[in-house]
């Protein structure tokens, strides 16, 4: 048994990354032969990835999928550890399994990702939810296939390291998307945000080698992919902790020579969006004009205290340099009620909201997490100030919203067709600037970048129509 430790997953150190290949050895490729899997993933694209991860080392094992849980003989939760919300789905979802397990105690089941990664809940596991199987962390998922193998020699696995990381390449994936997918540039965060659980839950900052992941765009565009997303807790920062001469900025500029349709990138962080960077999307049509830059408050005295570094008036800067590229979209994440959030403080944030009247926001109540800085802040606010706060906060956000897609009525703009929709004989797809539109269209257009009219608008979605 190996469990996790939140002192251990705070150092940071100079040595080097240590960069690995992904290999699964023949013992154990039969070793899910007629068994059936079931994964539910929570939180963010990351994580989502993961997942796909997951379901190819397993699909490697000779497991198959099914989307019914009650038919699984293995059973995996992804977890997210951001916020509370996702802590109680998650046990909420445990507490499902265990009656299944009941009827079906041959059943597998286990927990990974960034909540196996925290003491309290690994204890709260020894503690109350002795029977799952198998839990294990974000550091060691090529190793699925020995841990699975030693569950099923009748072990318990609870492995989870709580280490700076390692580089896995080669890792296979079971795409969820035939048209998009995610392509991980780095791991990790240095930032210690004083609200945030991701740097020891996901370890330090580690990118990957440019070769590699320009390596993976090229397959993936052989195989006929319109988009890729680089994924990384804070993609700015790419290439800082390697000895190379490269970073976000060339980056960026490679994958677009790649000629993909389409390239995106999240999430960034203000403190490294550079100049050079706004620069290379200006001068590459297949980089998607769509910025995702959280602000998290408004208030220089809350950001201080949050450990953003940086202020109201840098982010206004750089926010205003990214609007100079042509018809950009820009979202953000806003957090209500940080420990010792005044009234002004709010109102500073409206401020910011006001003056950048965002395409749209993720907001949330703050949510203290165990073992961060903010969780020992005091913190006076009622939950019922800060609900009315984010009601506020959203009805402003609800505003701005439905005025930035006003402004597609009648406009035709391209998106890529990836699913079917809610609304009948409709087909959904993105727009470059990340807007959600419902199209008619026939099935046969899926996996295609069309040009479509807006024919309506909403708040959150178009509609239109294949012109």
């Amino acid at each position: 048994m190996l469990k996790p430790c939140l002192k251990d997953a705070k150092i940071r150190t100079d040595k080097p990354i240590t960069f690995k290949e992904y290999t699964i050895y023949d013992k154990y490729k039969n070793l899910g032969q007629g068994k059936k899997y079931f994964i539910r993933t929570y939180g963010c694209q990351m994580n989502e990835h993961d997942s796909e991860n997951i379901k190819a080392i397993l699909e490697d094992m000779a497991f198959t999928e099914t989307d019914e849980m009650e038919n699984a003989d293995l059973i995996l939760l992804n977890t997210c550890a951001i916020r509370e919300n996702a802590h109680n789905k998650v046990f909420g979802m445990i507490g499902r399994i265990k009656h299944l397990k009941e009827s079906k105690p041959g059943i597998v089941a286990g927990i990974c990702g960034c909540m196996a990664q925290e003491e309290v809940v690994v204890d709260e596991i020894l503690n109350k939810y002795s029977w799952l199987n198998l839990v294990f962390g974000t550091h060691n998922i090529a190793e699925l296939p020995v841990l699975l193998a030693n569950v099923y020699d009748g072990q318990k696995q609870i492995e989870v390291y709580s280490i700076e990381g390692d580089v896995i390449e080669n890792m296979p994936a079971k795409r969820d998307s035939k048209y998009k997918a995610w392509v991980n540039i780095m791991y990790g965060c240095d930032k210690f945000c004083t609200y945030c659980i991701v740097p020891y839950t996901r370890g330090k900052q580690r990118s990957r080698k440019i070769k590699e992941i320009i390596k993976e765009i090229n397959e993936l565009k052989e195989k006929g992919y319109q988009e890729v997303t680089l994924l990384g807790q804070n993609v700015n920062a790419y290439g800082k902790d390697l000895n190379e001469e490269y970073d976000m900025s060339d980056l960026l500029e490679a994958a677009a020579e790649t000629g993909i349709p389409r390239v995106r990138f999240i999430t960034s962080h203000p403190w490294d969006f550079t100049d050079k960077m706004i620069e290379v999307i200006k001068k590459y049509p297949n980089i998607m004009p769509y910025i995702h830059l959280p602000l998290q408050s408004g208030s220089n005295r809350i950001l201080k205290l949050m450990g953003r570094r940086y202020t109201k008036e840098s982010y206004l800067e750089l926010f205003n340099k990214l609007k100079t590229i042509p018809n950009v979209a820009i979202t953000t994440d806003i957090i209500v009620g940080f420990p010792g959030e005044t009234e002004e403080d709010f109102k500073e944030t409206l401020d910011v909201v006001n003056t950048c009247k965002y395409d749209s926001a993720f907001t949330f109540i703050f949510s203290a997490r165990e073992g961060t800085p903010a969780a020992k802040m005091e913190d006076n606010t009622s939950l019922e100030e800060k609900e009315k706060r984010l009601y506020k906060l959203n009805d402003l956000i609800n505003k701005y919203a439905k005025e930035a897609n006003d402004k597609y009525l009648d406009k035709e703009v391209l998106v890529l067709l990836e699913g079917k929709s809610n609304k009948d004989e409709c087909l959904m797809g993105y727009t470059e600037t990340m807007k959600l539109v419902n199209v008619k269209a026939d099935p046969k257009h899926l996996g295609q970048i069309v040009k479509v009219k807006i024919t309506d608008v909403k708040t959150w979605s178009l509609d239109g129509v294949i012109i």
